[in-house]
């Protein structure tokens, strides 16, 4: 994959157009906002600076890995090997956004979302070149965390999940094929964790730090759940928990009223300091 877009230059897309970069492909980074745009640049230098003072990359590496990424606000004409679209997990913006790279793309091209519960098979509805979408949900950090979910439809082409899984090792990243289904793999387990933790708390059946510290060591899980709920963001988690339970209609899906509460607070994690945690 020697020509790439990702599209979205928030903490997601900005750390994909890294890690794409540091492998040696050549990676544009759009965002049709030019102060979201100069925000993924500060983020993808500070996380390069950051390898270079741990001596993980040296100087020259980190120079040429920035030479790699191209940043623009408007949307590019050429076509490109694949198209990674890393929007706010709403369905009306990544609607747009796929109309708008479909338009913009070839019979090969890779129709890629980073997706964390919407189904791809609806994603590929909003373009005409449907066998061409596939799922390739990295996880947060992108810089850090080595799965990739590649997740097929019923109507993604052979050939786009084979060369889709080709991309994802040759940036290191270990991919599990996933076919089409509600949260797919690791939310669908993990996010109802986090919702039950969540219970217990509205509960009062033990206090936030108790929760954590029970899933670390009783579990031998390395961050509690609301801690990691935190690093998530709450909207994301009741995101994902709303897709649960709006596709499989069951109540073990049922968001925990206390997450709805804190989201329509504001309180989403730490992005916005404040979440089951405080942050500085």
């Amino acid at each position: 994959m020697s020509n790439v877009l990702v599209i979205g230059s928030g903490t997601m897309g900005a750390g994909i157009a890294q890690v794409i970069a540091m492998h040696n492909h050549e990676v544009t980074l759009f965002d049709q906002s030019a102060l979201q745009l100069e925000k993924g640049r500060n983020i993808i230098e500070k996380q390069l600076a950051g390898l270079v003072n741990k001596e993980k990359i040296s100087q020259l590496e980190m120079e040429a890995s920035l030479d790699r990424i191209q940043m623009i606000s408007t949307w590019p004409e050429v076509p490109f090997d694949i198209m990674i679209e890393a929007v706010p997990e709403r369905k009306d913006i990544k609607q747009s956004v796929f109309k708008e790279m479909d338009k913009r793309s070839s019979e090969t091209t890779i129709l890629a979302s980073n997706t964390s519960s919407i189904s791809i098979s609806e994603i590929s509805s909003f373009v005409e070149k449907r066998e061409q979408v596939i799922g390739l949900h990295f996880f947060n950090p992108p810089t850090i965390m080595k799965l990739v979910e590649v997740i097929r439809s019923p109507r993604t082409n052979e050939g786009i999940l084979v060369r889709s899984k080709e991309f994802i090792q040759s940036i290191d990243k270990v991919p599990i094929e996933v076919n089409e289904a509600p949260g797919f793999v690791v939310n669908r387990i993990l996010v109802p964790m986090i919702n039950e933790a969540v219970f217990l708390v509205d509960e009062g059946v033990a206090s936030i730090e108790e929760i954590d510290q029970s899933m670390k060591l009783g579990a031998n899980h390395p961050i509690g759940p609301l801690a990691l709920a935190d690093l998530i963001g709450l909207d994301i988690c009741l995101h994902v928990m709303e897709v649960l339970y709006e596709e499989f209609c069951d109540s073990k899906y049922r968001p925990a009223p206390l997450l709805r509460k804190m989201v329509r607070s504001g309180y989403l994690g730490r992005k916005t300091n404040k979440g089951f945690h405080t942050y500085s």
